[in-house]
């Protein structure tokens, strides 16, 4: 997805959830100038060396587990939406990427990321001081915001992490993402926040949220190059 066609996605999501794009903007910059100092970044012709012709994104929904269970995930890239690398590694999977605004269990995506999963940093105006406290500590890093991209700071489209890795995954250049965990339904993922102590009863942002994830994720399917399945 390039800029034109996220505007227009992002322009009705700053009026509907009341977004200040002032800030999201002020985020973008902030993260570039910590990527630069701490020369932790990546770009994006490194993640296409790890591509394959299938990418499965892995969400928070709580029907994870059971797919965690009774699947093998061992024919694609592996790419963990935040709160969802802290279920893979429960079950002793590795994601070769994590898309993240730093919402997650911050914990589990350094142990990932220092085990060797790249990470891609999201900078939005709600999670400036997260983005300060956390992005140099990690490695390997890609940039992206919601705003006009940056020469470092990248932006493919999306919006939750969950949908955010499916446009990723397009923009690697997969054939397919197999979408793992993405529910949208009235119950929330227990890995979707870390005060989160089991499946909870979903509130009204998050439902906005999910309203535009289902959104981006049909306008994928119908004008991406990957195919889009559900798992």
């Amino acid at each position: 997805m390039e800029w034109e066609e996220w505007k227009p996605f992002y322009d009705e999501i700053v009026r509907e959830m009341g977004f200040d794009e002032k800030a999201d903007r002020k985020a973008s910059l902030i993260l570039r100038d910590i990527l630069l100092k701490s020369e932790n970044y990546t770009t994006i012709s490194e993640l296409r060396k790890l591509i394959r012709e299938r990418a499965y994104v892995f969400g928070a929904g709580p029907s994870l587990e059971e797919s965690l269970k009774t699947h093998t995930f061992d024919d694609g890239i592996l790419i963990a939406a935040d709160g969802a690398t802290s279920a893979l590694l429960e079950h002793n999977i590795l994601p070769h990427i994590i898309v993240t605004d730093l919402d997650g269990r911050f914990e589990d995506i350094k142990k990932a990321n220092e085990l060797g999963s790249f990470v891609v940093v999201h900078a939005h105006g709600d999670n400036i001081e997260k983005l300060k406290a956390y992005a140099s500590k990690l490695k390997n890093v890609l940039g992206t915001c919601q705003t006009e991209p940056l020469d470092i700071i990248y932006n493919f489209g999306g919006f939750t992490d969950g949908d955010r890795g499916a446009f990723l995954a397009e923009a690697l250049g997969t054939r397919e993402a197999c979408l793992v965990g993405f529910d949208f339904g009235e119950i929330v993922g227990k890995w979707s926040k870390p005060h989160l102590k089991e499946h909870s009863p979903i509130w009204e942002s998050k439902r906005k949220k999910f309203y535009f994830a289902q959104k981006l994720l049909k306008w994928l399917e119908e004008n991406g190059k990957a195919r889009i399945t559900y798992l």
